[in-house]
């Protein structure tokens, strides 16, 4: 990737490139799960205090599948908000059926 991508479509469609392996979707599923998890903690008790635990379990787990998994470098330090954005959007999908956990052939669905 040694060009800019100038459009979230382009941003997202390389995204998912870098993200082929089961491995590397079940652990930033499972991150961002974790997200959700925290932030419905801290509601629920008011113990703010547990909220530098995000960053931890949402990057912590992607960065590990990125670096073990996958073996490529997280698009979160060129494209910090596209990144974020991708990764919540990945969740959704992934937990509607729009993209699948297993890709058979190594490529990403269309969008």
């Amino acid at each position: 990737m040694s060009e800019r991508i100038k459009t979230y479509r382009e941003f997202y469609q390389f995204y998912l490139t870098e993200h082929r392996k089961t491995g590397t979707r079940i652990f930033h599923f499972i991150g961002t799960l974790l997200v959700f998890v925290v932030i419905g903690y801290v509601i629920s008790s008011g113990k703010e205090r547990f909220l530098w635990y995000i960053p931890i379990v949402g990057y912590g787990f992607a960065w590990f599948s990125h670096a073990v998994i996958e073996r490529n470098r997280p698009a979160t330090f060129k494209y910090p908000l596209w990144s974020l954005i991708s990764d919540f959007r990945l969740f959704f999908e992934l937990l509607t059926g729009k993209q699948k956990f297993i890709m058979p052939d190594g490529k990403p669905q269309n969008q």
